[in-house]
């Protein structure tokens, strides 16, 4: 059976209809935003988006539905809902999925996920000469090309996803405190991928 690790270590494994209902543009990209730029309300998104609240609504409820997103606690007048992306991340799991569509939906998300790491990567390229000093200082590019046994490469891999759940950790602290200060968001793209791997024909 194939198996990969896409996950951080508290991160909560989706299931096969959570895989299902998270392989669509929209709840994609409602996603995105509200990583990007914090909570917003239905309305909110709706503008950025293009859409009507109806659907900006249906959406946020199935992805709330799966533990993907959450209403905040204290935000909002009345009726209206705040939204956030769920502390604590997700996982897509570590075998590939034996039901044809559930393992369709899978495919679906890692190439997504594969888009949006090559639009990050440009949008900083394009961004970084305006960058304030102490941002471009923290920053880094990297790639190492290494010789590795199975056993060593998924030790390597387990020790930096430690050392990225203990920031996540405290990521989501401060999101959850609102505490003001100089945090930005800062992405981490971080893969492990044993090419060449396949025997020869």
């Amino acid at each position: 059976m194939h198996r990969m690790q896409i996950k951080s270590f508290s991160a909560r494994t989706l299931d096969a209809n959570a895989l299902k209902s998270f392989a669509h543009p929209l709840r994609l990209r409602m996603y995105e935003l509200l990583e990007q730029h914090g909570p917003a309300t239905a309305t909110g998104l709706a503008a950025r988006l293009g859409q009507n609240t109806g659907a900006t609504s249906y959406h946020l409820r199935e992805l709330a539905k799966h533990g993907m997103i959450e209403v905040v606690p204290g935000m909002g007048r009345g009726k209206e809902k705040y939204w956030r992306v769920t502390p604590g991340g997700y996982s897509y799991g570590e075998a590939r999925p034996a039901d044809p569509e559930v393992a369709g939906a899978l495919d679906y998300l890692l190439d997504d996920l594969v888009r949006r790491r090559g639009e990050e990567l440009s949008r900083w390229r394009q961004e970084s000469d305006r960058a304030p000093e102490e941002w471009l200082a923290a920053s880094a590019y990297g790639r190492r090309s290494l010789r590795l046994t199975p056993e060593e490469t998924a030790r390597m891999r387990d020790q930096v996803f430690e050392v990225l759940e203990r920031y996540r950790a405290l990521s989501d602290g401060r999101a959850e405190s609102g505490a003001p200060g100089p945090a930005g968001q800062v992405v981490v793209h971080f893969d492990v991928l044993p090419l060449g791997s396949l025997p020869e024909e």
